[in-house]
């Protein structure tokens, strides 16, 4: 008989606190695996070990690549590698960022939801946009249970809010009963193993094992999209099986809502460039028009710097629609339609 021993838990930013409320409720021989991602800037050490393990009764540690996976321990995906998992043993990859993350969520549910099936326990807490969602989808498809944080106990509603928009969560909890309703699931008899995975899980699953995105099949996920990979500028595919998202040939991924964040980021950007452009042709306008006055080019000087005036004025112009740009997200329109006068 099989039973719920493996709980993947997902967190981003306001999670830290909720981790550790979730993680002092474990009592010492909690009989399943705890795997946690919460994003992590890749360039600096991370404490979020030491932190939790202060008020947890099980061994709580970074993850190392190969080790087994047991019940009654505490693992963490460390900074600039994915967390996903195997029959039997822990994974650490570098394989491409998802959702402009690495570790990313999605990852760390896919690979359990392929490995273990309705043994997962799969958990969504506060976090902004919506890492974790395609994720919690595949859990549920391969017979898991899901736990979501309730958005009104949240910090940053966005994850839990989009992981239920998407899905049905099986229990929507407050952070203090996080832990109370894990020692209640963890070590209960798990419902029969569903049909086979969705080839798209499996393509998914063996990209974030460093797998060459090309061999694994990403071209079948679905058909082109007309959008490009933020990080790579590749073509994008499109993939719905029940959560849309975005993966490029190299095996960049997005989900709608981090890629909405990330193109309305890149448009910043790009419009700082046609800034530090248009203006550098103006200032070479300029001193074009200071070389030639000092011969005998009055009249051309003249027409060189009514044509830097003219840069200049278009500089301004773009500049100020870069002051006024700002990064777009799915939650931040529906925090500005909350907030509008009627909303």
């Amino acid at each position: 008989m099989q039973i719920r021993d493996v709980v993947v838990v997902g967190a981003s930013a306001g999670g830290v606190e909720v981790l550790r409320t979730m993680v002092a409720g474990l009592p010492a021989g909690f009989p399943a695996a705890v795997l946690i991602v919460l994003h992590l800037a890749p360039g600096s050490p991370s404490v979020l070990a030491a932190i939790l393990q202060r008020r947890c009764a099980l061994p709580v540690a970074f993850a190392r690549d190969g080790e087994p996976l047991a019940p009654g321990r505490v693992w963490i995906a460390p900074p600039d590698r994915h967390l996903v998992v195997e029959p039997d043993r822990l994974r650490l990859t570098r394989a491409p960022r998802e959702n402009h993350s690495r570790p990313a969520i999605d990852p760390l549910f896919r690979s359990a939801a392929l490995a273990y099936g309705p043994r997962v326990v799969a958990v969504v807490l506060s976090g902004r946009l919506d890492d974790g969602t395609a994720g919690a989808w595949a859990v549920k498809d391969r017979g898991g249970v899901l736990v979501v944080q309730d958005p009104a106990d949240a910090l940053h509603a966005d994850m839990p809010r989009n992981a239920m928009a998407h899905t049905a969560p099986d229990h929507v909890v407050h952070d203090d009963e996080l832990a109370p309703l894990l020692v209640r699931l963890a070590g209960t008899p798990a419902d029969a193993a569903p049909g086979p995975p969705a080839p798209t899980l499996e393509t998914e699953v063996r990209i974030a094992m460093e797998e060459q995105a090309l061999g694994a099949g990403v071209l079948t996920l679905g058909p082109p999209s007309p959008y490009t990979c933020p990080d790579c500028h590749g073509v994008l595919m499109r993939a719905d099986d029940g959560v849309p998202r975005f993966r490029c040939h190299t095996g960049h991924a997005y989900s709608f809502d981090s890629l909405l964040a990330s193109t309305s980021e890149s448009a910043e950007a790009a419009l700082w460039g046609a800034v530090r452009a248009v203006e550098e042709t103006a200032l070479l306008l300029r001193e074009a028009a200071t070389r030639t006055s000092r011969g005998d080019g009055g009249e051309f000087a003249a027409q060189l710097a009514r044509t830097a005036a003219d840069a200049q004025t278009r500089a301004d112009a773009v500049r100020e629609a870069a002051m006024r740009h700002r990064a777009v997200s799915l939650e931040a329109v529906r925090a500005d339609d909350a907030a509008a006068p009627g909303g």
